[in-house]
C-alpha cells in the first residue's frame, strides 16, 4: 500500500504544479490582453482629442469664411451647423451597422 502512495505522491505534485502553472499562464495572458486593449483605447482617445481640436478650429474658420462670403457671419455658422445636422441624421440611421462592426472588432481583438 505504501508503494502505491509513493508512486502517487510525485504524480499529485506534478498535477498540482501543472495547475499552478496553467493558472499563472492564464493570469499573464489576461494581463497582456488587458494591457493591449487599454493601450489601444488610450492612444485612439488621444488621437481623437487632437483631431477634435483640429476639426473645431477648421469648422470655425470655414463658418467665418462662409459668413464673410455671404455678408453675415451667422450665415456661415448656420450652414456649417446644417451640414453637421445632416451628418447626424445619416449617422442615426446607420448607427446599428456601425455598432455591430465595433462590437465585432472588440471581440476579435480580445480573442486574437
Amino acid at each position: 500500500m505504501e508503494a502505491k502512495a509513493n508512486l502517487l505522491e510525485p504524480l499529485l505534485e506534478r498535477v498540482e504544479q501543472y495547475g499552478k502553472t496553467s493558472f499563472e499562464l492564464l493570469k499573464l495572458k489576461s494581463v497582456d490582453k488587458t494591457a493591449d486593449i487599454v493601450s489601444t483605447l488610450i492612444s485612439r482617445l488621444f488621437l481623437a482629442i487632437v483631431l477634435s481640436f483640429f476639426a473645431l478650429t477648421l469648422n470655425i474658420a470655414i463658418a467665418l469664411w462662409l459668413g464673410d462670403l455671404l455678408g453675415k457671419n451667422y450665415y456661415g455658422f448656420l450652414i456649417v451647423a446644417s451640414f453637421y445636422g445632416l451628418i447626424g441624421i445619416i449617422l442615426f440611421f446607420v448607427h446599428p451597422r456601425i455598432k455591430v462592426r465595433v462590437n465585432n472588432s472588440i471581440i476579435a481583438q480580445m480573442f486574437n
